[in-house]
């Protein structure tokens, strides 16, 4: 009874939000195109030519092709755990040195990437494209993330809220049945707070939550 309300379904768990070093908050909740889009249009990269796909660690261009964007070089052990190394190349910037001499009010992409959330949000606030979404990450307690931190080191209640501000930034007409696992457990009450209003939020579009 009451399914015609509901469009879809979306699990909400604290599966992790990817899997290798490239994998991070910034590309997931899609701030990282605008951010890319930024450093494309500054003097030094209308000079050289470079487009936002320069600077993706994730395609041929401006990433260091040693590590191919990771920063890092696996190791492989025949009888040992692999080990993994800072990349000589890019010494873990994963960019090429030239991509690294194009600079936004001071600072590159390794730098921006770099920054916490929260800095983020300062550092671009003339850029509501970027800020918009970055809030989404502040508005769920995770303003201390850096942008460029990788998936494989966040707890699974940091890549379960990574998901939800993803969905906050992401405006969609269908009404959706959003179903939380567990969303609270190791939380302050401080974040709890946030959690719940970020839940209003999605109430407030029309969806519908069951939290377990």
């Amino acid at each position: 009874l009451g399914e015609d309300l509901i469009d879809d379904v979306i699990l909400v768990d604290q599966s992790p939000i990817g899997r290798t070093p490239r994998s991070n908050p910034v590309t997931y909740i899609k701030a990282y195109d605008a951010i890319r889009e930024v450093f494309s249009k500054t003097n030094l990269s209308h000079k050289k030519g470079y487009k936002p796909s320069h600077f993706s660690f994730n395609v041929p261009g401006g990433r260091c092709e040693n590590c191919q964007g990771s920063g890092t070089v696996t190791i492989e052990m025949q009888f040992l755990a692999d080990v993994e190394l800072v990349c000589e190349d890019c010494r873990g910037t994963r960019f090429k040195t030239e991509i690294l001499d194009v600079r936004y009010k001071g600072k590159n992409i390794h730098d921006v990437l770099n920054m916490t959330v929260r800095e983020a949000t300062g550092f671009f606030k003339a850029v509501k494209k970027i800020t918009k979404k970055l809030r989404t990450l502040e508005a769920v307690g995770l303003g201390y993330l850096r942008l460029g931190q990788s998936a494989t080191t966040l707890s699974g209640g940091e890549a379960q809220r990574v998901k939800l501000a993803a969905h906050l930034a992401t405006k969609s007409k269908s009404k959706t049945l959003f179903i939380f696992d567990e969303p609270t457990t190791g939380l302050h009450f401080e974040d709890i707070n946030r959690l719940l209003s970020a839940f209003r939020a999605l109430i407030a579009e029309g969806n519908s939550l069951l939290v377990i």
